[in-house]
């Protein structure tokens, strides 16, 4: 289980990001593009992933990570499910999904474990 200040805590870490709001969710920039979102009240983060990258992570368990259940998701929008995701996870994801939005040379500065 992950709650939302150490999700925010590791997309905050990120080079650049922001954080502000988006509709009635929170949500996490670069360079005012959308790496993620966070639904408190469902327990969830969305994250924009490529769809090589969301075919990879959604391998790892379907309760855990899934794509959005609409067009958002067949354009690489993820739902993490915060209560059954590791923090470890968790990160490598927020990381990936920062690269998909950054510029390049923000992207490089990311440090993959």
């Amino acid at each position: 289980m992950v709650d939302i200040q150490t999700l925010r805590r590791i997309a905050l870490s990120l080079p650049e990001a922001a954080e502000g709001p988006h509709a009635d969710k929170t949500a996490f920039r670069v360079v005012k593009k959308i790496f993620a979102t966070v639904n408190i009240q469902e327990g969830r983060a969305t994250v924009k992933l490529s769809l090589a990258d969301q075919d990879i992570f959604c391998t790892f368990d379907s309760a855990v990570i899934y794509p959005v259940p609409n067009k958002w998701g067949k354009q690489g929008w993820t739902h993490v499910n915060l209560q059954a995701v590791q923090q470890e996870m968790l990160t490598e994801i927020l990381k990936t999904a920062y690269c998909e939005v950054a510029p390049k040379h923000l992207a490089a500065l990311v440090v993959f474990e």
